[in-house]
């Protein structure tokens, strides 16, 4: 809508308000912050909305169209808390600045959107935590096709995935962890997931055609075919939707997104939502990051080497020619002891990362050049210690690592050591670099001389001891006398401002010299803010360069910091093998032994094609799910090419990891723990093979003990029949004779003692089944009271000591019903204890009917 249009609709209002709702129009679904003098104001709705988020002042300016004008501000100077904290809120933001020229305008100063800022695309190093990622994702379906689109703007990351099931679909947005996810308003998938605003986007924008076009101009080329995404239509919309937004937002180009890359399922392990919450890869139960393999893992000396490690976690890779690579690195970081040298280098250097995207943008500040040029300084140093380490990893890293002299030198000419904050301060750029900056900063320089030249004089001209000859951005030059003194003014005094004790003039000469100091003072400022402007756009044409520094730097903080963990928690170098398999001896739980004083009792595992799948049983607390999780975390930490907690491990070829561990209702979608458990098992036995790792703990406590005994041994021999590799807990002893009838599973236990009533977890994995769970003496541990523990010991008993004599439960012979019919196919003969005792309830049931 152009301005006409907009005075017309809006007729009834102030031209200020005019002004606003037009702009306002454009962003109906964001808080417009509209730059007013010294502050952002918010109005009407944006201002009730922001008061309550922000916990500000709402206050009302006036009336427009007879209508009270809800307004809520902040400062201009501290609007940067503010707004990260409504994006953390996940609101979006846009800022609307003051364009025009306020003493030439006759009406309200102009004002256009410079910048919208959304949880998705933010950047600047104020609004964003420094560790995580900042990922924005597009997703579009199109006749049962599916595809994601997600970029990380920081590092221009740009990726596309195409699952095969709206199922897969939701696991990659867990394991992305979107910001913000894009969507197309015609798009009508049930999506359900924890991470991530929605914002829905013009179904014109998905349009094939439209996207198309839209990537090629961003990726500057003549087709997508080198960039392997040519036969993704579906990832193509996606995509090209994903560009129009970050176009929108940003208000520029952004050259750093350059590359785009089709991600699918052969490239890394897949890692269900459900097994990324049950192993505690990144963040645990409560939603914090102690107590998971990413915090235990991370000791880097970078954010940018911090977040690559976090990606390996929730991506690790397949490719053995890649991992053994980076094994190799490590050892040869360890055997050189050049992980510290790398360490030490690396730790004064910024989040270069970040930086990078902010120099693209022509946003960065005087100290993400700093932090840049402190950067590249030290890009020889890093040269020097990858040229000693002799690993074929190594010496690709540092064929990528540029130290761009010219550029460094540039930096460390123009911009002084701990420059201010912002450019709109001034004295960022050094003395030197510009003779006419130099010239014009003499001119201020010398005022402070001239000025205390002139306070002399006047001294002794009007004879008055204590006069002052002083300056303040308000009132400007002044000469201050005290009231006492003010019958020896000089008549040539003007005065400018009365003080409680004093009074300050101003005289034609001082008038005169204030008038082209001022001026000196903007045109210094403002040719510095050219000079700096001039300094980014020269920066930003090495950005390619400056991307595979960065992720050189990365790359070369990972691995150092992957051969100091592998030293300091006593890490193994793995042995990958192409034969299916696990084995793995006196493995540990990584997480458990770093965040524990005591010894961790380490233990041995096997799998393999012929012993595929091992049935667990022992008491709980016992160390049963303890073990399972300690072999996915090996083989996870051996697939993100680190060293592992264990004495040996060899893994064979793993394409998924699957866990069935725990517990919970999901309330919001109406299912029980039983539902919950069903869900995840089914999703299991249609998704895993001989390729597969899967933990299944527990299964089938949710319902009755014969019908949960039933689902457990049906999935036990499912899985055999698979040939999954499965480690299998379950307290239901009968399963353990599964072994006499499939000669791929075969049973361990973890052995336990009772002492004097009490009992004495052994942690100890051994071969055979468990004799008993030790389920009253775990209760009586748990402080179950005694009474209880007494009268359970007792059923217990009784229990046990169960004898069916069907001959004493008679039913009229004319007494018809179906779970009569039911009971009469079972052989009592046949029957555990557990399960007598319930055929008995269930009988007696039927009497009472009869």
């Amino acid at each position: 809508m152009n301005a006409s249009e907009t005075n017309i609709k809006y007729a009834h209002h102030t031209p200020m308000m005019r002004q606003y709702l037009g702009i306002k129009e454009q962003h109906p679904n964001q808080l417009l912050l509209y730059r007013m003098g010294d502050f952002y104001e918010l109005f009407f709705d944006d201002a009730k909305k922001a008061a309550a988020l922000l916990d500000i002042t709402l206050t009302h300016r006036g009336k427009t169209n007879n209508e009270s004008i809800a307004m809520a501000g902040v400062p201009y100077h501290a609007a940067e808390n503010y707004i990260a904290k409504l994006l953390k809120l996940g609101e979006s933001v846009v800022i609307c600045e003051q364009v025009g020229d306020v003493n030439a305008s006759k009406g309200p100063v102009e004002r256009k959107v410079v910048r919208i800022l959304t949880p998705g695309t933010v950047t600047d190093q104020a609004l964003v935590d420094e560790g995580g990622e900042i990922i924005l994702s597009s997703i579009f379906s199109h006749k049962g096709l599916y595809a994601i689109a997600s970029l990380e703007i920081s590092s221009g990351r740009f990726f596309i995935e195409e699952p095969k099931t709206l199922a897969h679909l939701q696991q990659l947005i867990t394991r992305i962890s979107p910001k913000e996810i894009l969507r197309s308003e015609s798009c009508d998938l049930e999506l359900k997931f924890k991470t991530g605003i929605i914002c829905k986007r013009p179904a014109w924008e998905y349009n094939y055609k439209t996207a198309y076009e839209i990537l090629l101009k961003q990726l500057q080329a003549t087709s997508l075919t080198g960039f392997g995404i040519d036969n993704c239509p579906i990832g193509i919309c996606a995509a090209g939707a994903l560009v129009q937004y970050i176009q929108l937002t940003q208000k520029q180009a952004l050259p750093h997104i350059n590359k785009i890359r089709l991600l699918t399922q052969s490239d890394e392990i897949q890692l269900d939502s459900t097994t990324i919450s049950n192993l505690e890869l990144y963040q645990n139960i409560a939603g914090g990051n102690k107590y998971t393999l990413q915090a235990v893992m991370d000791n880097t000396s970078t954010a940018m080497g911090s977040r690559m490690l976090t990606r390996l976690i929730k991506r690790p890779i397949r490719s053995h020619e890649a991992l053994n690579e980076r094994y190799d690195a490590i050892e040869c970081l360890i055997k050189t002891k050049k992980y510290k040298d790398i360490a030490s280098i690396l730790k004064p250097i910024g989040d270069i990362e970040r930086i990078i995207a902010r120099i693209a943008l022509l946003s960065a500040r005087p100290r993400d050049l700093e932090k840049l040029k402190i950067s590249l300084l030290e890009v020889p140093n890093l040269h020097q210690v990858l040229a000693a380490t002799p690993a074929k990893l190594c010496g690709k890293i540092q064929s990528k690592l540029y130290a761009l002299p010219e550029l460094a030198k540039e930096l460390d000419s123009a911009i002084i050591c701990n420059p201010p904050q912002l450019i709109r301060d001034g004295g960022v750029i050094k003395y030197g670099y510009s003779e006419q900056l130099d010239r014009l900063r003499s001119f201020a320089a010398e005022s402070n001389q001239y000025l205390k030249d002139l306070e002399e004089r006047e001294k002794t001209a009007t004879g008055i001891g204590n006069l002052k000859v002083g300056y303040n951005k308000v009132q400007g030059f002044y000469i201050e006398v005290s009231k006492a003194n003010s019958a020896n003014v000089p008549d040539h005094y003007t005065r400018r401002q009365t003080l409680k004790n004093a009074e300050r003039y101003i005289t034609s000469e001082l008038k005169s010299y204030e008038n082209e100091a001022l001026s000196s003072q903007s045109k210094s400022l403002s040719l510095e803010k050219q000079i700096y402007s001039q300094l980014l756009e020269k920066t930003s044409g090495y950005i390619e360069e400056l991307k595979q520094t960065i992720n050189s730097m990365a790359s070369i903080d990972l691995l150092a910091n992957l051969a100091e963990r592998a030293i300091t928690l006593n890490l193994t170098k793995p042995i990958l093998k192409s034969e299916p398999g696990i084995k793995i001896s006196q493995g540990r739980h990584i997480v458990i032994e770093a965040n524990s004083d005591q010894d961790f009792i380490a233990n041995d595992l096997e799998l393999n094609h012929k012993k595929s799948l091992q049935l667990i049983t022992g008491p709980n607390m016992g160390g049963k799910s303890t073990y399972m999780r300690q072999t996915a975390l090996i083989v996870i930490a051996a697939h993100i090419g680190s060293f592992v907690p264990a004495a040996s491990a060899e893994i064979g070829p793993i394409a998924k990891i699957f866990t069935r561990i725990g517990a919970s209702d999901d309330i919001s979608d109406g299912k029980s723990t039983f539902m919950v458990e069903m869900s995840e098992a089914a999703n299991i036995l249609h998704n895993s093979g001989p390729d597969s790792l899967v933990l299944m703990d527990e299964i089938g406590r949710g319902t009755s003990t014969a019908d949960g005994m039933a689902i457990a041994w049906a999935t036990a021999e499912h899985l055999s029949k698979l040939g999954t590799m499965c480690l299998f807990a379950t307290h239901y002893l009968e399963l353990t004779n599964l072994d006499e009838q499939f000669d791929n599973i075969n049973n361990i236990h973890f052995a336990a003692t009772e002492h004097q009533d009490n009992i004495v977890f052994l942690h100890k994995a051994k071969a055979g089944p468990a004799s008993c769970s030790y389920g009253l003496n775990v209760a009586k541990l748990a402080g179950m009271p005694n009474e209880v523990i007494i009268r359970a010991k007792n059923i217990a008993a009784d229990i046990e000591n169960i004898n069916i004599d069907t001959t004493t439960a008679k039913i009229d012979s004319n007494f018809s019903h179906p779970a009569l019919l039911e009971l009469d196919k079972i052989n009592p003969e046949n029957l555990s204890p557990i399960q007598a005792l319930e055929y008995l309830v269930k009988l007696k049931k039927i009497q009472s009917l009869a």
